[in-house]
């Protein structure tokens, strides 16, 4: 192999790495885009869920959150929503979900995980195994286990 033959192979491996990376790097980009959409929609249903719950002082039924869901910014990203307000109680803790979404990321460096909304109305995103131990904790034995992944 002579040296132009050499360096035109170099280039080539360069430019097939540099493509690979800007790919994983691109997929890795929207999975975080749609995870950060998806909590920030959530973030959005929280609101509504605090200001009915003030106004009315109990939590909205599910036929509230559904059709709020449709004029929250990002709602797509969401998910399927899990509203729980029918197994909460009037003196649950603050600390406690009323509403989660799966996300997962099959292609991407992120680890699957739940946006969960507490009844504060704070929004985080949960690793899958942690949920999974909250959710055991405050599920009542008539609520719908979590779905088999």
């Amino acid at each position: 192999m002579n040296k132009r033959q050499k360096s035109l192979l170099i280039e080539s491996v360069l430019v097939l790495a540099a493509t690979a990376a800007a790919v994983v790097g691109m997929i890795h980009l929207k999975d975080h885009v749609n995870r950060s959409e998806a909590v920030r929609a959530m973030t959005q249903l929280g609101r509504h869920v605090l200001d009915y719950r003030q106004k009315y002082g109990s939590l909205p039924p599910e036929s509230f959150v559904d059709n709020v869901k449709g004029e929250l910014e990002g709602s797509v990203r969401m998910g399927s929503v899990r509203y729980r307000a029918l197994y909460i109680g009037p003196n649950a803790p603050a600390e406690t979900i009323v509403a989660y979404s799966l996300k997962t990321h099959p292609s991407s460096l992120l680890r699957d995980g739940y946006v969960v909304l507490r009844l504060d109305g704070t929004v985080e995103w949960m690793p899958s195994d942690r949920f999974s131990a909250v959710f055991a904790t405050q599920r009542t034995p008539a609520e719908p286990q979590l779905p088999a992944r």
